[in-house]
């Protein structure tokens, strides 16, 4: 079964009014009672900070080594970017080697501990762990599960339609003879050393092919239309209209000066049956959470620990 935040939030701007919208539809889905009221929070300059720790520390761990692998194949005049061929076998080549390549990262960040940082107040441990098992970390559970798969059908028809011209990396027909191009090949594992030889190689097989010209202009057309804009494929979604937003925020200030941010309770944060479940939990003996082969006690249920990019400090460059 999936699960969904309670909130999604962003940057404001018309371009996650989609995400906005989606999300917001798939809570009222499954909570009517949250009918009228935004599920997303917008998040005002420079108040977005753990979605832009995560992108600046993507940034230095992940992104030099790949840019530079990138480049080469410019600097040696291997790829042009403005030539439809060269863009159509790149993407058909680098994309979904790019994609394993975050999705490795995602799983190496998502599975394993950050250190201890006395400035944050957050559960220790290994996030995959911490999200699995919020309760051995000393924290609530607040994920929403998603009971009606027909709902993602709906939603995903609605804003993000399969048939979409963003969706298509390369166009159908091109699809069909590079694969065909790949086995000839011997369908080659493709990685950071030899990336560039299997695109060269493929585009040589395309530049070969005695019937190139018939499909020249169709896939220069759809080299052209997916250059454009793409809310001019499909016209710009509008936010959902008449929907109040969360209670609190950043306007919302309390004696200490800060504000809650979060969705529980449709913005309110915690109540009494939070507070008493969380009781129980410091009624009960500490858990001794292990990671690796260091153990420790958590001595309020939560320790001090940080996203800050000083962590980057001893941490090795994913590349």
């Amino acid at each position: 079964m999936l699960d969904m935040p309670l909130v999604t939030q962003s940057d404001p701007g018309s371009e996650n009014y989609g995400i906005a919208n989606a999300h917001t539809t798939l809570r009222h889905w499954h909570d009517p009672q949250l009918k009228g009221t935004l599920q997303h929070r917008w998040m005002r300059q420079k108040k977005n900070v753990m979605p832009e720790i995560a992108w600046s520390q993507l940034r230095r761990r992940f992104t030099p080594g790949y840019e530079d692998t990138l480049q080469q194949g410019v600097d040696q005049g291997w790829y042009n970017p403005d030539d439809p061929l060269e863009s159509l076998v790149f993407r058909w080549v680098f994309v979904p080697w790019l994609q394993r390549e975050l999705d490795a990262y995602r799983e190496r960040i998502n599975h394993t501990a950050k250190r201890a940082d006395r400035n944050k107040v957050l559960p220790h441990g290994v996030p995959e762990h911490i999200y699995e098992s919020p309760e051995t970390y000393g924290a609530l559970d607040f994920k929403v599960k998603i009971t009606d798969p027909a709902s993602l059908q709906y939603v995903r028809q609605l804003y993000a339609p399969t048939d979409h011209p963003v969706f298509e990396l390369v166009p159908t027909s091109f699809n069909g003879l590079a694969e065909g191009f790949y086995t000839t090949m011997g369908c080659p594992i493709v990685t950071r050393h030899n990336v560039w030889t299997v695109y060269i190689q493929l585009l040589q097989h395309f530049l070969r092919y005695e019937q190139l010209l018939a499909y020249q202009e169709q896939w220069e057309q759809a080299w052209a239309l997916s250059n454009e804009d793409p809310s001019k494929h499909n016209g710009i979604i509008d936010p959902l209209p008449g929907q109040q937003g969360l209670h609190n925020g950043e306007d919302v200030l309390r004696d200490d000066g800060s504000y809650y941010m979060g969705g529980v309770n449709n913005g309110a944060g915690i109540d009494e049956v939070h507070e008493v479940h969380l009781r129980a939990m410091l009624d009960r003996d500490e858990p001794i959470v292990s990671e690796g082969q260091r153990e420790f006690r958590l001595p309020e249920l939560v320790v001090e620990m940080s996203d800050d990019e000083e962590e980057l400090a001893n941490d090795h460059m994913y590349w």
